[in-house]
C-alpha cells in the first residue's frame, strides 16, 4: 500500500502523536508498504526529517498556532492521487481542514486518528477555548470527522469520551490496536548509562515520570503526593524528566522546595534514545497521574521495560492495565497518587515480580507497535473495499 500521513509537525518535542507516527510509519515500511509524510514544521525541521523512517516532506510558512498554509491544499490535489489513502494526525490545526478541502471529493479516501483531541477534559479545563472550537467546529472539524472513511480510536475508552465534546457529530468510529517499538533489551547496560549521567541516583529506588512537563500531565500532584509518602521511604527519589512546555519547571521546583523534598527530586530534561531507555530500566516504577492522556506511549514504553505504571484513570488505556494487573489506578488526585504510591511501597519483591512480568505481558499483547501497524493495514484496506 502506499499512504499519505499529513501531521503539523515530525518534531519530537510536539509529544506523543509523532512519536506513535514514526513508529509505525518505521514498522509499515519494514512490511513492504511506502509512507510518506507531509508537515507544516519551519524550514529548519528538515534536520528532524534526516531520521524519519519514511520520506518527508515539509512545507514551510504556516501562520500562527493553527498553522495556516496557503500551499498544502494544492500539494495534496496535484499528488493524493499517487496514495491509496491519506491518514490525518490531530485535529484543531489547519492540516486537517486542508485534506477534507484538497480529498474529500477525490477518489482517494481519508482516514483521521483524533489523539484525544475530543476529550471532554479540554472543555472544563479551557472553556474559553472550547467557546471558540465551537465557532470553528459545524464548518470545519465536523466535516472532517464526518466525510473521512474512518476515525481512528486508540482505545474504547478516547471513543466513548469523544462523543462528549460537541453535539454535532457524526464518524465512522473504528477502535485500532496503539503502541510503541520493542525497546532496546541491554537492560543492564542501558540503566548504568543513565545512571553515570546521574550519580546522585545510585543506589536509589527511582519512580520516574517521563513526558511534556505541562499541568495537564499532574506533575503538581506528583510532587505533593510524593512529599506525603517519601518521608516514610527515604529510599526513594523522584525523576521528572521531559521538555518544559510552558515553563512551569521553576514554580513545581519551589512547590517541591516548600515540602521539603527537593533533595529527593531530579529534573534533567527532555530524555531520547539510549539514556531515555536507560532511565525507564534504572527505575522500580513509571508514574503519570495525569488529567487527560488519550493513550500514553510513555505509559506502553515502560511496559515494554517491565515497569508497572502507576497512572490516574485519566489515561485512557486504564481498564486494560487494571484488567492484566500491570499497575495501579486510581484519581487525578493527591489522595488517588498517594494511594497509588503508597500500593507500590507495600508490595514485597515477589508480587514486584510477577507485577513487572504483568507489565512486559500487557505490552507484548496489547502495545507492540507490529500489531497496531498490520492491524491498521487491515483495517484501511477493509474500507477500501466498502
Amino acid at each position: 500500500m502506499k499512504i499519505l500521513r499529513v501531521i503539523p509537525s515530525i518534531d519530537l518535542k510536539a509529544g506523543g502523536p509523532i512519536s506513535g507516527a514514526r513508529n509505525i510509519d518505521s514498522e509499515l515500511i519494514k512490511n513492504g508498504h511506502t509512507v510518506e509524510v507531509l508537515c507544516l514544521d519551519d524550514p529548519d525541521a528538515k534536520k528532524y526529517a534526516l531520521d524519519y523512517p519514511a520520506t518527508v516532506h515539509v512545507l514551510p510558512g504556516s501562520k500562527g498556532h493553527y498553522r495556516y498554509n496557503n500551499h498544502i491544499v494544492n500539494w495534496l490535489k496535484e499528488n493524493a492521487s499517487r496514495f491509496d489513502a491519506v491518514i490525518v494526525n490531530g485535529l484543531w490545526q489547519y492540516h486537517s481542514f486542508a485534506v477534507w478541502r484538497a480529498v474529500s471529493n477525490s477518489g482517494t479516501p481519508y482516514f483521521v486518528f483524533t489523539h484525544g483531541m475530543l476529550d471532554p477534559w479540554f472543555k472544563k479545563a479551557y472553556p474559553l477555548k472550547h467557546l471558540k472550537k465551537w465557532f470553528y467546529w459545524p464548518w470545519a472539524e465536523y466535516r472532517v470527522l464526518r466525510d473521512a472513511k474512518a476515525v481512528f480510536f486508540t482505545s474504547e475508552e478516547e471513543r466513548i469520551q469523544s462523543r462528549k465534546s460537541f453535539w454535532l457529530y457524526r464518524c465512522n468510529e473504528v477502535v485500532t490496536p496503539y503502541g510503541t517499538l520493542p525497546p532496546p533489551s541491554e537492560a543492564e547496560k542501558l540503566s548504568s548509562l543513565f545512571l553515570e549521567k546521574h550519580p546522585e541516583l545510585a543506589n536509589k529506588k527511582i519512580i520516574l515520570f517521563l513526558s511534556r512537563i505541562h499541568e495537564k500531565k499532574g506533575c503538581d500532584i506528583l510532587i505533593e503526593a510524593f512529599a506525603q509518602t517519601a518521608s516514610q521511604n527515604h529510599n526513594y527519589h523522584l525523576v521528572i524528566a521531559g521538555p518544559d512546555q510552558t515553563g512551569w519547571v521553576s514554580e513545581l521546583k519551589i512547590l517541591a522546595m516548600k515540602l521539603g523534598i527537593s533533595e529527593q527530586i531530579s529534573w534533567p530534561g527532555m530524555l531520547s534514545g539510549d539514556i531515555k531507555w536507560g532511565a525507564f530500566y534504572a527505575s522500580v516504577a513509571y508514574c503519570l497521574p495525569s488529567h487527560q492522556e488519550n493513550f500514553g506511549i510513555a505509559v506502553a514504553e515502560a511496559l515494554a521495560c517491565g515497569k508497572p505504571v502507576l497512572i490516574s484513570n485519566k489515561v485512557n488505556i486504564w481498564r486494560e492495565i487494571e484488567a492484566d494487573q500491570s499497575g495501579f489506578v486510581d484519581d487525578d488526585t493527591v489522595s488517588g497518587t498517594v494511594s497509588n504510591l503508597n500500593k507500590l511501597f507495600a508490595l514485597n519483591d515477589n508480587d514486584l515480580e510477577t507485577m513487572k512480568s504483568n507489565a512486559l505481558k500487557t505490552f507484548q499483547g496489547r502495545f507492540n507497535i507490529s500489531n497496531a501497524a498490520t492491524e491498521l493495514v487491515n483495517t484501511i484496506q477493509g474500507h477500501l473495499h466498502h
